[in-house]
This record gives C-alpha cells, structure tokens and sequence, in this order.
C-alpha cells in the first residue's frame, strides 16, 4: 500500500464516526423503516426475546453530562419498557448548549424529575454547539415530555430575562428549541412542530443601541474643535495645497469617511499657523528649538485640533509622537469639566513596548503644559508605585496594553473619563498579539472619543484595525504606502556564508571611528547574550537589549548606549521600533530579521531627524526567500543591487515554480490512484 493511500484510510477512519460497544443501548429504526434481517433479530432482543434490558449495563464512572459527547440514559424505573419503546420511534429535536444545564439540572435531578413525570426515557447527546434531545416512549407520552421540557426551559428564560445581556449589548432572542426534527415522518400525529425561528437582526441592533444609550448616558459631554485658522493658511489655494503637499516629502492625504466626503484641511508651513493662540504650546516649542513643524506634523494637526479621528503613516522619526501629543494638551485643557473633577485621567496613548512607552513619556514631560501630569504603566515596572500613581489621580497614561488591562480589570483605573485615545505604532501592537487586550480596553471606553493612530506601515491588520475603533478618520501618510525605507540611509548588502558572520562584525567594528554608534540586530535573544559575552572578553565595550533582561537591566543599556557610555547595542527587534536616538550612525544587520517590514524598521533607526546612516546587512544563503522583497526596498531607495542577490532571487522563485509543479503533479497522480 502506498503512503497516500495510508493517509487517507487514516483520514477516513477518524473521520468515520465511533461504533457503539455491543453492550450499548442503540435505538431501534429497523420496524419503522420496513428492514429486516438482523435488525429485526436486534429488535426480537429487545423487547425481551434475550438481549440485553436496559439499565443492565455497568453505572458509568462519570456523570454523563459533565464532557461530550454528552449522553444521560434512563435508569431505575424505565427497565420494562421496552415494548412501549420499540413500537416508536424516538422523538429528536435540538437545544443549544448554553440550556443543557437548564434541562439537566444540579446533579441530573431536572431530568430524572422529568423522566418519573412523563414516563418516558430521555436522552442528551451534547455535540459542539447544541445538544440532540432523544425521547423514547409512546407518542403521547413524548409529546408530554416535550411540553415539560419546553415550559422548563421558558419558565427559565422568563426568570433570566433581566440577566439576557452579553457584554456588547446584545440580547439572546431564541431560549426555545433552536432546531426540531422529526425522526421518521407520520411519527407524532399530535401535529406538534417547532420550526428554527429567523433571528430579528433589526431588534438585535436595537437592544445594543439601548444598551450603549444607557451605559455612556451619564458621561459628561466633550469638545473635540480647537482649531483656529491662520489667514494665511486660509488663503491657500488647492494648487498651492498640493503643490506644497508634493514638495514635502509627497504627502497624501483622503477622507475615509462614506458618503460625502470632508474638506481636507491646508498644510501649516509654521509653528503659529497652528499654535499661535496657545502661547504655552509655542513657549515649549521655542524651548527645544525646533525650526519648522515636520510633514507630518504639518498636515496632522490641523485635522486633529478641528476634531477628527486620524490615521498617521509615516515612517520612523519624523515626529509622529508630537504629531498627536500637542493637539493631546490642548484637548486636555480646554474640555467643559476641569481635569481634577473628571475621576480619571482624560488620555490614553497605548504603545507595544516598554522601551517606546518610556520614550514618550519622556516627550511628554519635556514640554511642561499647565500642570498636566502623566504616567508610564507598563509590565516589568513596579506594579505597586503605578497602583499608586493612577489612584491619586493623573491626566495623561502612556501604557502598553498587558499592564494596563491588568490594572483595568482590577479597578484600580478608570477608562471612562478617557476623550483622547492613541493607538501608537499600532503595526507593531497586532504583530505582537495585543488586539485581544485593546478590544478589552476599548470596551470601557467611550464611544464618542477622539482618536488617532499611528503607524510606519499599512498592512491589512491595520486596515482592519482602525476601521473597528475609529469614527469616519482622515489619513495621512507621507511619502507612499508602499513598503520603503529611509531615504537618508545608505544600504550595504554583503552575501556571506554563515560561519564567516561573527569575524565579519569583529572587522566592522575594529573599522569603526570614534564618533560611530551603532545598532548590531540579531534574531535570537540567546545570539545576542552570545556576541555580548564575545566582545565584553575581546574588551569590546558593548550593551544588549532583549525580552529576557531585566527591566532595570534594560532601561540601563538603553540609558549607556544614549548617553554613549557604550557605542554598541547588541539588540533583537525589540529595538527595531520607536528607539529614538538621534546619533546612531550606523545599523548592523547580523541575522536577517523574519519579514521585509522589520528590515524597514530596522533600518530606519539611523539617519533620524535629518542626519544620513548606513545599514550594513549580511545575508546568507538560508535568506534566498526574501530576496526579491529586499530587491524591491533597494530600488526603491535607489540603491546598490548586488548580482549575487539577483541570482538568488532568481534560484528563489525557480525553486517555488519547481516545488508548485511537484505539488500539482502528486495532486493529479493521487487523485487518479483514487479513481482507479
């Protein structure tokens, strides 16, 4: 026998459903349907010719009903009815899982109380959603058992009608028998039927609005417009508009609302087109001296002050964190009930890692804003202190998402005062499974909030994701969508064999000058405990970053590398996002990361506000399946393309061809062999 034909009585087999034991009870059908032969020998058994009786078999070592296939049997007093039984057949329909409880009762005693009462045997058969209900006996005492069975389960819904509410408002509409069917036809004659009632989607919708209506309905109301246009602004053309959109780093910009579409706000080319009525805000910014706002900044707030939610593409370290942290301030300051009466903090920004929450934190406090306090919540920390912190009352909370549905779901915060919700690097958020603990969040925050996201690319989880949480957003992205990396960073592809990669990185950095720093990205955590222990005994002074560390162990590596204590960083794609150090020179691309949107990542942590980098990236032959993507990034920065690299591709995609056909061909020759 060949191996396909192997798997496949395999698949047959556990598809095939069990056979009973020949000491189970099975019900009879043979009479109904007019067979004989050794049905009706089985029959003969049955009805007391020598075969078994029920209740003879051994008590089970479990409840029936506890796991499926659920089966309950009668017992006790049903021993002789076989005849009774035999002359009909069984009475079937269906209930949905969520009511077998109801009808079983503590311990079985609801369906032995229906069994004395009717006089007939029940049996449940607990599948994965719903349940198969089998009555045996007469047809007038099962018609009897399904009018107790369906008043049980009714007099249950009625008493249960205040508790019919699931968490997203919905309401459970059908408490009756989901499906009924009979076994054989003309089998009732009492004309007792329930057809599968259609769900009233329109009464659904209804119940949530109501439900919403009445969980928001005390909430305080909220201003979202602060915006004040320039003259100067104002006067813009809409050539001029996207003439200077096209000039500034190709930005682009569209309404994703449906229907009728907004006016896209003009671009500021100054800090006063946006802030010059806020003189605290601009105080700030002269403070750290920035010169003019960034392209994203420029067509961001704009849209952000006049109230809209927003979607921010752009790629790392062209300010996206003030883009939504200035408008953040004033939204804060200016809403109808002051801050310290509003019972929790008014913005949340959720971020992916400890290390970007820390970073924006730090923004945050550097542009003091009349008195507006801020935390950082995040795992690793001390629990305690930000228990602390939030319970005396905060305005701003910087958190990544595991920490703060921890202190959410004990009670120690309050999301409902929350107006002004940022989802930051929210790419990075869903390739790090956190949307289960945003919807978590979310659900306790109001409706009507503003909100805005931010992200370096555009993939379709993004997509999927800001069109759940956010209300007729505006994007902007600048530059393209499409997958691209930093434009002032130089990118250097060496093809090495593996085993030639650590003394390769040991030249590189005996080649380093004094003022280079730079990032060394590996794929594992053990590789990069592996090189640091290398170097740090080569007298190499170098710092690493990873999950496994400690986190007063990893904020002290970054503060070393930042500070330039160290100018190596030995890093996993932990530090691939939202690292903000301005001077790192170089990147070092020891293992190839696992997809091209890391590499981008990656990349785009040097060459940040305006300086050029270069990333130096080693690629052997086990990377062969992303080299045409990393062909692609090339071109598109215009880049050196080595041949070694285009020959690989090209080995790459005739092996995919070649591994197709294969595919195809033991798909036919399997499906003949079938045949045959």
């Amino acid at each position: 026998m060949s191996d396909w034909e192997a798997e496949s009585e395999e698949d047959e087999a556990r598809q095939a459903p069990a056979k009973p034991s020949p000491a189970e009870w099975r019900p009879v059908t043979a009479r109904a349907s007019g067979k004989r032969g050794s049905a009706g020998k089985d029959d003969e058994e049955e009805r007391g010719g020598g075969g078994r009786k029920w209740g003879s078999r051994p008590a089970p070592s479990r409840e029936p009903w506890q796991s499926g296939p659920l089966e309950y049997r009668a017992r006790g007093p049903f021993r002789g009815a076989g005849r009774e039984r035999a002359g009909s057949p069984p009475l079937c329909f269906y209930l949905d899982n969520s009511l077998v409880g109801t009808l079983i009762g503590r311990s079985g005693s609801k369906i032995k109380e229906l069994q004395e009462s009717s006089g007939c045997k029940i049996q449940v058969v607990k599948g994965n959603y719903e349940a198969e209900i089998k009555i045996f006996g007469g047809n007038d005492k099962q018609t009897k058992a399904k009018m107790m069975i369906d008043d049980l389960i009714e007099r249950c819904s009625q008493s249960n009608a205040g508790e019919r509410y699931v968490k997203d408002g919905f309401k459970h509409q059908d408490f009756g028998t989901t499906r009924y069917e009979e076994s054989h036809s003309g089998a009732l004659k009492s004309g007792y039927s329930n057809p599968k009632q259609s769900i009233n989607w329109a009464s659904l919708r209804e119940n949530k609005a109501k439900y919403e209506a009445m969980k928001w309905a005390d909430l305080p109301p909220i201003e979202k417009c602060f915006y004040k246009e320039s003259l100067k602004v104002a006067s813009m053309s809409q050539e001029e508009a996207d003439r200077w959109r096209k000039e500034n780093n190709n930005i682009t910009c569209d309404d994703l609302k449906d229907n009728e579409k907004r006016h896209i706000p003009n671009p500021i080319c100054i800090f006063e087109d946006a802030f010059m009525h806020y003189p605290d805000i601009m105080a700030n910014i002269k403070k750290v001296g920035f010169q003019k706002p960034t392209p994203i900044q420029s067509q961001a707030w704009p849209i952000i002050l006049q109230g809209f939610d927003l979607i921010g593409i752009a790629q790392t370290g062209t300010g996206k964190t003030l883009a939504y942290l200035m408008p953040g301030f004033i939204h804060l300051d200016l809403q109808p009930i002051p801050r310290e009466k509003r019972g929790g903090p008014g913005m949340l920004v959720l971020t992916p890692t400890r290390e970007l929450a820390l970073q924006v934190e730090a923004e945050c406090s550097k542009y003091s804003y009349k008195g507006i306090k801020s935390i950082c919540i995040y795992g690793g920390g001390d629990r305690k202190g930000q228990i602390s912190v939030v319970t005396k009352g905060v305005d701003i909370v910087i958190a990544t998402p595991g920490r703060l549905n921890d202190l959410q779901m004990n009670n120690f915060i309050n999301l409902r005062s929350i107006t002004y919700l940022v989802l930051d690097e929210a790419d990075r958020m869903l390739d790090m499974g956190f949307e289960p603990q945003i919807m978590k969040i979310l659900l306790d925050i109001r409706p009507d909030r503003q909100t805005v996201m931010t992200s370096a690319t555009w993939p379709d989880g993004v997509r999927r994701l800001a069109k759940s949480y956010l209300k007729d957003p505006m994007i902007v992205y600048v530059g393209t969508l499409d997958l691209a990396a930093v434009n002032t960073v130089e990118q250097k592809i060496v093809i090495i064999p593996e085993e030639e990669k650590r003394a390769f990185t040991r030249y590189f950095i005996d080649t380093m000058k004094s003022e280079d720093k730079v990032i060394i990205f590996v794929g594992k955590k053990l590789t990069a405990d592996d090189l640091s222990s290398d170097f740090g005994l080569q007298g190499i002074p170098v710092q690493s970053l990873h999950g496994n560390r400690e986190q007063c162990d990893r904020e002290q590596a970054l503060d070393d590398f930042k500070k330039g204590r160290v100018r190596i960083l030995i890093a996993t794609d932990l530090a691939s996002r939202g690292l903000d150090v301005h001077d790192i020179t170089h990147v070092f691309n020891f293992d190839f990361p696992r997809n091209i949107e890391e590499y981008v990542h990656r990349v785009g942590r040097t060459g940040r506000a305006g300086r050029t980098g270069e990333a130096v990236t080693l690629v052997t032959r086990n990377d062969w399946r992303n080299a045409s993507e990393l062909i692609d990034i090339l071109e598109r920065g215009n880049q050196v393309i080595p041949e070694e690299l285009i020959s690989m591709a090209e080995r790459y995609k005739q092996f995919q061809l070649k591994k197709e056909m294969e595919k195809d061909t033991g798909r036919s020759r399997g499906r003949s062999r079938r045949g045959f």
